[in-house]
């Protein structure tokens, strides 16, 4: 059986982008596509499923369609849901939010504490629209990057288009500032950004050769670097590191930065 693509709806005009989104997204990958409508048990019943049903119907007729209600927090739900999922998919703001408010509370807490991959639908229709043929994918030092670059690779492999791979560096205090020059200090632990890139990328190429894959070393900050490469881009991946003796992930700064500020969707991919 195969596992669902699922879309959290709320009857907001943000959920109704995310069904929209989620159901071009399955026709591209050829998963079942399952609606979750979460409510409190003291909210009265509603049409939002029926009228989310009929909005993925249009878009996407040929699409496996299921749906839920489930009379719980929707949080919860959610995670619960996803841990049978081919990914969760979000809009940026519930109707329970604030106007002002940049991403929405429960988008947060399940980006933040999903086992799957976590899409939040953001951004103008161009961008979620996939008017780029663009993928941008962060590549940080260390562990973390691994899932988000299989992930990324494999969206890109489904639309035909091509991936944009940004790692972001800082050089050492006193350093020259050219990722090439090989004068710098190392830090032990620590490879020259270029190869970065390319061992975070080789075992995904192989796979998919015929990949048009951009590599961009860039100096400066991860966040400016990401949301400056995603204002061409359908969608930014990024990956979320589990940490020890923390419950579920621990979104950090840069996650919530392209969280709440991107231009485009967002998948947040847990390291596995």
């Amino acid at each position: 059986m195969t596992i669902p693509l699922m879309v959290g709806i709320d009857g907001s005009e943000a959920s109704l982008e995310a069904v929209d989104w989620a159901a071009d997204e399955a026709v591209r990958h050829g998963v079942p596509l399952h609606l979750l409508h979460a409510a409190a048990p003291d909210h009265e019943p509603s049409d939002v499923i029926s009228a989310a049903s009929e909005r993925a119907r249009r878009g996407a007729p040929t699409v496996r369609l299921s749906s839920e209600v489930l009379r719980e927090d929707a949080a919860s739900a959610l995670l619960d849901m996803g841990r049978n999922a081919f990914a969760l998919v979000l809009g940026s703001r519930g109707l329970g939010d604030l106007s002002d408010m940049l991403l929405g509370s429960v988008s947060l807490a399940v980006a933040a504490r999903a086992d799957c991959p976590v899409v939040v639908v953001r951004g103008a229709a161009e961008h979620r629209n996939a008017w780029f043929g663009s993928i941008v994918v962060g590549v940080g030092e260390g562990e973390g990057s691994d899932t988000a670059v299989q992930f990324a690779f494999r969206e890109a492999h489904a639309r035909h288009c091509r991936l944009v791979a940004v790692h972001a560096w800082s050089a050492p205090f006193g350093a020259l500032t050219t990722p090439q020059a090989s004068s710098w200090p190392l830090e032990a632990h620590r490879r020259p950004p270029a190869q970065v890139l390319d061992d975070a990328l080789g075992g995904p190429a192989e796979r998919y050769r015929d990949a048009q894959v951009s590599r961009n070393v860039i100096e400066g900050p991860a966040r400016r670097a990401l949301l400056e490469a995603a204002s061409g881009a359908d969608l930014l991946v990024v990956g979320a590191r589990r940490r020890q003796g923390h419950l579920g992930l621990q979104l950090g700064l840069i996650n919530h930065a392209v969280l709440h500020h991107a231009p485009c969707p967002v998948a947040i991919v847990p390291q596995i």
